[in-house]
């Protein structure tokens, strides 16, 4: 069996719009499980240097999957290996939610495994 990491990641500057109002923070941090593979989320890392709380949202599909919360001025990381393995042609997107009016600079991490059969 074959696998190559993937990751949907980098440092990004927005303001919140409510913490019930989660949205795609940057179409980077996008991804589709390639035919003829099978995905597994490995771990997720974020950063938040707001005084705020944030919430960083994986969406399945367009479904919420996972919510990150990241405390003020905190980081979290969570180990995600073989919680559940993403079909080929699964979409992924990292969404961000923040206190309405809060400007925010967030890193964030999420590396993925695929596996070739």
């Amino acid at each position: 069996m074959l696998s190559s990491p993937r990751f949907l990641q980098g440092v990004f500057t927005f303001e919140g719009k409510g913490l019930d109002q989660a949205f795609l923070l940057d179409a980077a941090l996008t991804y589709v499980v390639p035919d003829g593979v099978v995905a597994q989320p490995v771990y997720f890392r974020g950063g938040n240097a707001s005084g705020e709380l944030v919430s960083v949202v994986l969406m399945r599909d367009g479904q919420p999957m996972r919510y990150f919360p990241i405390g003020a001025k905190n980081h979290t990381h969570v180990a995600l290996r073989v919680v559940e393995d993403l079909e080929a042609g699964t979409g992924m997107e990292l969404h961000v939610a923040a206190p309405a009016g809060t400007s925010v600079t967030l890193i964030v991490d999420l590396g993925l495994v695929e596996v070739h059969p």
